[in-house]
């Protein structure tokens, strides 16, 4: 009669399903767009900061043109025509050459300072979108979501996965909307500005300088598709090292147990470098591509300097003719190779794209799973609970496929105490599960106080109910903290109160700080009767109607057992309690006795009675303990 109970497999499979299909790009794409448009004053503001420093950008550009232009006529007034200053704002002709010169010069100091400090605010702006509102936005509603999604979702994905999904990809969809959203006005903007700067300068040596764009185009397009699935295989590779890591740390005491550090070092080196390999595939093609697009500028600039020669000469020539050399040749260069490294641009949006696109499959992935266990719309009231439990011919299985419970049928008057026993697999843990709604039944209802339990509302249900694992787990903080988990609001009388129930008062006394004692993760720095004792303490403060007790002294000696049923017996005091034990000292304790086997009730009574079922399971079971523990009783250590 010992062991856990069936319960549902993990997967190692990192990108387990949970939604119906994979959602289409331009879905993704639709919802990235509304998430950002929740944002849209602060996605303006840091658009307006953009545009302000392209606009700077290019009044200093054709300042720089300007000022050649000064210079080479104050060297040959007679070859060289007076220079036209950009949109007309001031006149070359009525100022001396070098104080054109100084004032071109200082106009360019000034807009450059002014670039600072907008470059500052636009770093600012750009990093408070992104940072402090999107992700923090984000990481709450998946962890929000998470703390809804029923069971189900926890046995279909791996931590590593859940975790990864929370932090890093929340962290790469932010990306879209600093990165890409942002990122394609500025750079329709921009490519709008230079275009129509560049036409203005000269409309043949524009279409000339540009002829290798739509190229560029064609690339970029082809580069993004052919990118797209490597980043997918790359974030599940993430998740199975984050899954080893996880594994490796939270089982640190198995590794080390059984001297098996090297294989976990070589385990989690293998994850690591597959990571990486995947990761240097995508470099690879990054990489390929990037020189095409450095060499189809290097073609720009070639016919640039042929054909813009040539009409630069034709200039010196006729000065109706052709385009100056400052406020011409050199101003158009500067904007051709502002267009070209922002087409060039393109490839890091198309990267910042699949990065986006494939986290934020994954994270809505989360956030669209269906919440199984919810209340209803409309939901009963529990009120003042008594605690009669009815299971009505329940059939339940984490694959409905596969059963583990078939077709239970039980009875539980109020204040009823009631052990669960059968070997590891019957479906004793199954069953308590059921209880709290963990689970929904697959076919049959639990009934509590006459009301299904998927009319009742979830929250109210579960605050009548207390829970102790065979592993309770407790939280980095205060012992006080721990035990008013469920409770936050209680008094520290009541808290002591609680303790005092479950014997766990005398020992959280002798504490360095008593209740105000912090706990270290897992509370390692108590034993295993202190945790399960801190367990019973956190489920009674609630006072709950219904105890459910998961074989809470399974791992425990008979001393700490001894302690442990001590304060179980304290505790379950006018509750409905379902305990799943598997040890005599806790079943004769109990009004009644259901023996599970292979998910179905196959015997039910008093201890007595089912000892008196010649030939039963449980009289068996019972039979090799009590051989066992005569066993322990002739070496001086019989069960208490």
């Amino acid at each position: 009669m010992s062991g856990q109970s069936q319960r549902a497999p993990i997967s190692t499979n990192s990108t387990a399903t949970v939604t119906p299909g994979a959602l289409t790009q331009w879905t993704l794409i639709g919802r990235l767009l509304m998430l950002a448009w929740q944002f849209r004053v602060r996605c303006l503001v840091v658009l307006a900061f953009n545009v302000s420093l392209l606009l700077l950008g290019l009044s200093g550009l054709g300042l720089v043109g300007l000022g050649v232009d000064v210079v080479r006529h104050a060297v040959d007034p007679d070859k060289v025509a007076v220079p036209k200053a950009p949109f007309g704002l001031i006149d070359p002709r009525d100022y001396e050459p070098m104080v054109m010169i100084a004032i071109v010069a200082g106009a360019i100091m000034a807009l450059a300072l002014l670039r600072a400090f907008l470059g500052y605010g636009s770093a600012i702006s750009a990093a408070d979108l992104s940072m402090r509102r999107i992700a923090v936005k984000l990481r709450s509603d998946v962890y929000d979501k998470l703390q809804r999604l029923s069971f189900r979702f926890y046995d279909a994905n791996s931590s590593g996965s859940i975790i990864n999904r929370v932090t890093g990809d929340t962290n790469a969809m932010t990306q879209f909307v600093s990165g890409v959203l942002i990122a394609i006005l500025e750079l329709v903007l921009s490519l709008t500005v230079y275009l129509t700067y560049m036409l203005n300068i000269h409309v043949g040596l524009t279409l000339a300088g540009l002829a290798t764009t739509p190229i560029l185009w064609w690339l970029t397009v082809r580069f993004s598709r052919t990118v797209r699935p490597e980043y997918v295989k790359n974030r599940e590779l993430r998740d199975q090292m984050i899954n080893t890591l996880s594994e490796s740390v939270q089982g640190v005491h198995v590794v080390k147990g059984f001297a098996m550090q090297r294989r976990e070092v070589e385990r989690f080196k293998a994850a690591n470098d597959s990571v990486s390999s995947q990761q240097s595939l995508i470099f690879r093609k990054t990489s390929t591509f990037n020189p095409m697009v450095g060499f189809l500028t290097n073609v720009n600039l070639f016919v640039l300097l042929i054909f813009g020669g040539y009409l630069v000469m034709l200039h010196e020539q006729d000065a109706s003719k052709g385009i100056a050399l400052g406020t011409g040749l050199v101003v158009f260069a500067g904007l051709l190779q502002q267009f070209s490294n922002q087409v060039g641009t393109v490839a890091n949006i198309s990267n910042t794209i699949q990065v986006s696109l494939t986290a934020a499959q994954r994270v809505f992935e989360v956030l669209d799973a269906p919440i199984e266990v919810q209340s209803p719309p409309n939901p009963r009231k529990l009120g003042n609970a008594r605690g009669e439990i009815v299971f009505d011919h329940v059939t339940f299985g984490y694959d409905p496929k596969n059963p583990v419970l078939h077709d239970i049928s039980l009875k539980v008057e109020p204040g009823q105490c009631v052990a669960i026993v059968g070997a590891t697999g019957a479906g004793k843990s199954t069953l308590l599960s059921l209880i709290p709604r963990f689970y929904d039944p697959d076919k049959g209802r639990v009934i509590v106080d006459g009301h299904d339990l998927r009319a009742l509302d979830l929250d109210e249900l579960r605050r009548n109910i207390g829970l102790v694992f065979q592993e309770s787990f407790l939280f980095s903080n205060t012992v006080a903290f721990n035990i008013a988990f469920g409770h936050p609001n209680a008094s520290r009388e009541q808290v002591e109160k609680a303790a005092r129930i479950a014997a766990a008062h005398e020992f959280i006394e002798k504490l360095p700080k008593g209740y105000d004692t912090l706990l270290s993760e897992n509370a390692v720095n108590l034993s295993g009767g202190q945790r399960q004792r801190l367990a019973i303490a956190r489920a009674v403060l609630l006072e709950p109607k219904i105890l459910l007790l998961d074989d809470p002294t399974a791992a425990v000696d008979p001393e700490t057992e001894h302690e442990i049923l001590d304060a179980m017996d304290a505790a379950m005091q006018g509750r409905t309690t379902f305990v799943v034990a598997h040890r005599l000292s806790t079943l004769r304790r109990a009004d009644k006795v259901i023996v599970l086997n292979a998910g179905r009730v196959v015997e039910v009574g008093t201890h007595d009675q089912l000892m008196n079922h010649a030939g039963g399971h449980y009289q068996q079971a019972a039979n090799l303990q009590t051989a066992d523990d005569e066993s322990l009783r002739l070496l001086g250590m019989e069960e208490p």
